[in-house]
């Protein structure tokens, strides 16, 4: 940018904080996917402060039928939790995961970036290919730096889209491990014959964890 555009730029005052609440608001109500501060400093007119403008919106919307809620570094407009329910439709087509799918989305989840070894090391059992392909086709998860170990592992971490379907602004507002367990989400124990509970049952649902899994 030359001097001379500089200067002309500041002969224009930012817009009062009202309206680049509203221009925030604007933007974030017509986006699919959760928007970035940069993303929209970019969209609004020299001098605005989306940063402070969604403090503002944030408040405003506090106690409403939607929320301003923050999905790891970004922003998006959503529904109010305890309202859920009215968004339901009346026929709804379940898709779960399987309970190999489940534990390695868990242990991703609470020890990223992880490496397939390091999955199958707290699982005990090999994560099969397929269980890493659905997940990855979910976009729940996706592949992190290479470790700079032997043979160079991949490794593995929760996405965006991850954090915005289950509500959560970053991975560690996730539930603790106790209640994780108590969930069924990291139960490893033996199936009968002496078998590990892992990827031979990715055929199986687990009863209990639909709503974990919808559309």
């Amino acid at each position: 940018m030359t001097e001379t555009d500089e200067k002309e730029q500041s002969l224009f005052e930012a817009p009062p904080m009202g309206e680049q609440e509203r221009m925030v608001e604007a933007i974030l109500f017509a986006s699919a996917d959760p928007v970035t501060v940069a993303e929209l400093a970019a969209r609004m007119p020299h001098g605005a402060d989306p940063a402070e403008a969604l403090v503002y919106l944030r408040k405003r919307y506090d106690g409403r039928g939607v929320h301003v809620v923050k999905v790891g570094d970004a922003w998006a407009i959503r529904t109010a939790p305890d309202l859920g329910f009215l968004m339901q439709k009346e026929t709804v087509e379940q898709k779960k995961l399987s309970r190999a799918a489940i534990e390695t989305l868990a242990i991703i989840a609470y020890h990223q970036p992880a490496t397939r070894a390091e999955i199958e090391e707290i699982r005990g059992v090999a994560v099969s290919r397929g269980t890493i392909d659905q997940l990855l086709e979910l976009e729940w998860i996706r592949f992190g730096r290479r470790r700079m170990t032997p043979g160079r592992p991949v490794t593995f971490v929760v996405t965006q889209g991850f954090l915005d379907h289950f509500g959560l602004e970053s991975a560690r507002d996730l539930p603790g491990l106790k209640e994780l367990r108590a969930a069924g989400l990291l139960d490893s124990r033996p199936l009968p014959g002496g078998q590990g509970a892992g990827d031979e049952e990715e055929g199986e649902d687990l009863a209990g964890q639909s709503e974990l899994f919808e559309d």
